[in-house]
């Protein structure tokens, strides 16, 4: 493969789980970060956020977490805000995401990884 994959992991999560498992499978074995472990700096956020072809608020989780903080997604449309928001709260990144190169998804489904592999 051509290009380094990346995968945002959140160990504690099934889905992200199951797309680093899907990726093994497929005989990839990508650089795994622990964003919980190791917080992403604003740059790394920032380049996610254009990478990934969704909205940006798709890559905000609306768990408990963001109800406990009051906040409401409608103020989540733009990039800049997105990134603020994951800079501050890391924690509620939607998980996994899968970068290679300049191309990004969420994987959730974990099968929308495989739309990085060609």
């Amino acid at each position: 493969m051509a290009d380094e994959i990346v995968i945002y992991h959140n160990p504690s999560c099934s889905k992200s789980r199951t797309t680093l498992a899907l990726l093994q499978d497929r005989g990839v074995e990508p650089t795994v970060v622990n964003y919980k472990a190791h917080p992403l700096d604003r740059a790394t956020i920032e380049r996610i956020v254009e990478l990934v072809p969704d909205p940006p608020r798709a890559l905000v989780r609306r768990d408990q977490n963001f109800r406990e903080l009051g906040l409401d997604i409608a103020d989540y449309d733009s990039a800049d805000a997105v990134v603020d928001l994951l800079s501050e709260h890391g924690i509620l990144m939607e998980r996994p995401v899968v970068v290679r190169g300049d191309r990004a998804v969420i994987g959730r489904p974990p099968e929308n990884a495989l739309d990085l592999l060609d």
